[in-house]
């Protein structure tokens, strides 16, 4: 299993708010934006970007970072092996599958495993 790409979180009432900024100091445009659920995402550089009511926000907000790799199922093993606690079990997505972890520390994560048309568009272009 490897990571592909790490995101911090960002929380915003507004998308489109918190955008141009973060086009600014990226120097790029979003690779995705997509509405899940009752919130909208944005990666763009090395930021996800939740935008929508803090009440709905808050569904999150006990992941610290989205984390891409290329294979879920050897990573809920490793997880698992390392005393991790699955607290969302892997589902799907509009991006590809996630599951959602708290570490034997404490530290809970999102990880994804795109689906191909993904990483071929964003992690190796």
């Amino acid at each position: 299993m490897t990571i592909l790409k790490t995101y911090a979180r960002l929380w915003t009432d507004s998308l489109d708010g918190a955008l141009p900024l973060l086009r600014e100091l990226t120097g790029a445009e979003p690779d995705l934006r997509l509405g899940f659920e009752a919130v909208e995402l944005a990666a763009i550089g090395d930021f996800l970007v939740i935008a929508g009511p803090a009440e709905e926000r808050a569904t999150y907000a006990h992941a610290s970072a989205t984390v891409v790799v290329d294979d879920l199922d050897a990573c809920q093993a490793t997880l698992t092996a390392s005393g991790a606690t699955l607290t969302t079990p892997l589902a799907a997505g509009p991006t590809g599958r996630f599951l959602y972890a708290r570490h034997a520390d404490g530290a809970e994560v999102e990880y994804v495993e795109w689906v191909p048309e993904l990483v071929q568009r964003i992690i190796r272009p």
